[in-house]
């Protein structure tokens, strides 16, 4: 179905590429984390409602989704460099729209803007598998990954700390000047990929998905609003399964369809898919959670009664412990393989979890689970890339991680909705205000606990990588492509070689 060219990239890739790379995802998390701090001041400052105040969350959560297996496939076709620079010019617009307005439908729109930055993950990744040597890919790879969890950590504090002293404003501001900058540098470090996809772009399969996704999606995010019993919500569902199972149907008979759902329903790209789901939903709790923790008044008997700008220092060591770990993987990934290491990591994160529960009494403590929490996420974010680009066509790496990091995505919104509904169930009302209680604190971190043993159960159920008898010291796809071709040219050679006297040696 799909086919590579072996051109060479337009020049040699340099030393930043990674750097540059992982600062792109870092951004993209720095826009995702960007109103975290202002969430409930948000009615206050667009002047309307608390429920339409959510569609400025939410709207980022929807394009997002959409955007990153389109932009994915759009990458495979016509090249990572220039869908990952569009993908950062269209995430600059809307921060500076946003920057510029406090009326809510603006807002919203430059909210959805913003979210299509979400498939420089994938592109990033996908550029990485193309370019890099083997004894580079691993690390680099899981830098990549879990820039999400970098970004978040170090960009949590530093909004509280804007949001705090300026107008709230110059957190777009800020924004859109760490996506110009990234845009420049990868202008000038970030070689564009030799790597094509044959055929075109799917259109009515990339809407049919953005419609299926949208259907799917909303009711999760907004079902605590319109009540999860309501015709809305189930009737959201009901068409979301029937628009991505007529979806389903015109993919699979597609030549080049935008998901190849034949090679997506392979035993290791499935159930990576799966427990990357898990994963997302493990790693949104503890953001949750522990900043709400944090900043009760500590006259709830539970809450330890720190500034924003505290609570968002104690939470920072998961972003940073995450990057930390990228090495550690990589050199874990070369003895034992990412499917190893992914247990390892959901291991250490049930851990991390179940800790935690006796962990909420004081501020230090948040600050070890979140070290705990960062190191296991850290591990298991990076093993996902490694085993889907090592169980699909070189040509398709694009599309298959923007699927991807599509499934974690749908883990931290099925995440946000399952755990703000156990904390709005279990919160006491004060002064009319609905406090969030300990005994939701812990049953949230027991269920991400079940949420890890699951993706745990689909991590042993991988298939074991074979064991290579002879090193290999390149995995770059353009060399993988360039054997294919010498391959297929020599396939109908036959005859004999001979040595310089004449004699043969083969």
């Amino acid at each position: 179905m799909t086919l590579t060219t072996t051109n060479r990239p337009s020049r040699s890739a340099s030393g930043a590429v990674v750097p540059v790379l992982a600062f792109a995802g870092i951004v993209v998390a720095v826009m995702q984390t960007l109103l975290v701090p202002v969430i409930k001041d948000l009615p206050l400052l667009l002047d309307t409602t608390p429920s339409n105040a959510t569609w400025v969350l939410t709207s980022t959560l929807l394009s997002g989704a959409v955007a990153t297996p389109i932009m994915g496939r759009l990458g495979d076709l016509y090249g990572k460099r220039r869908m990952l620079i569009a993908s950062l010019t269209v995430m600059v617009a809307g921060a500076l729209l946003s920057a510029f307005t406090s009326a809510l439908l603006a807002m919203i729109v430059g909210r959805t803007l913003q979210g299509f930055a979400m498939g420089a993950i994938p592109l990033g990744i996908g550029l990485m598998r193309d370019m890099l040597p083997r004894e580079k890919l691993g690390s680099s790879m899981a830098l990549m990954s879990s820039s999400i969890g970098v970004g978040g950590g170090l960009a949590l504090p530093a909004a509280a700390l804007v949001a705090q002293h300026t107008d709230w404003h110059a957190l777009f501001y800020g924004a859109a000047g760490l996506g110009v900058l990234a845009i420049v540098l990868t202008l000038l470090t970030v070689p564009e990929s030799p790597m094509r996809a044959a055929g075109s772009f799917d259109l009515p399969g990339a809407l049919g998905l953005s419609a299926g996704l949208v259907l799917f999606l909303l009711p999760i995010t907004k079902g605590s609003d319109w009540g999860w019993s309501s015709p809305t919500t189930l009737g959201l569902f009901a068409a979301a399964v029937v628009v991505l199972l007529l979806w389903g149907l015109m993919e699979l008979r597609s030549k080049a369809p935008l998901v190849d759902l034949r090679t997506t329903a392979r035993r290791e790209v499935l159930l990576t898919n799966l427990a990357s789901i898990m994963v997302g939903v493990a790693f949104y709790v503890v953001s949750l959670v522990l900043p709400q923790l944090l900043q009760l008044p500590t006259a709830t008997g539970y809450g330890l009664g720190q500034s924003m700008v505290v609570a968002g220092l104690c939470v920072a060591p998961l972003g940073l412990t995450m990057m930390f770990t990228a090495p550690v993987y990589a050199r874990l990934s070369a003895r034992y393989g990412p499917r190893t290491t992914l247990v390892i990591g959901l291991v250490v994160i049930a851990i991390g979890y179940g800790g935690g529960l006796g962990l909420m009494d004081a501020a230090w403590q948040t600050v070890l689970t979140s070290v705990m929490l960062g190191a296991g996420i850290g591990l298991a974010y990076s093993s996902l890339p490694a085993l889907i680009v090592g169980a699909v066509p070189a040509a398709e790496t694009g599309a298959a991680n923007g699927l991807n990091t599509l499934m974690r995505s749908i883990g931290t919104s099925v995440s946000s909705a399952v755990i703000g509904m156990v904390l709005a169930n279990t919160a006491h009302q004060v002064n009319g205000v609905a406090v969030p209680t300990m005994h939701g604190f812990r049953v949230s971190f027991l269920i991400a606990t079940g949420a890890v043993a699951v993706g745990l159960v689909l991590a042993l159920c991988l298939p074991r990588p074979a064991r290579s008898t002879a090193p290999q010291l390149r995995a770059s796809s353009e060399e993988d492509a360039n054997l294919s071709r010498a391959q297929e040219v020599l396939g109908g050679f036959r005859g004999r070689v001979l040595d310089a006297a004449g004699a043969p040696v083969a």
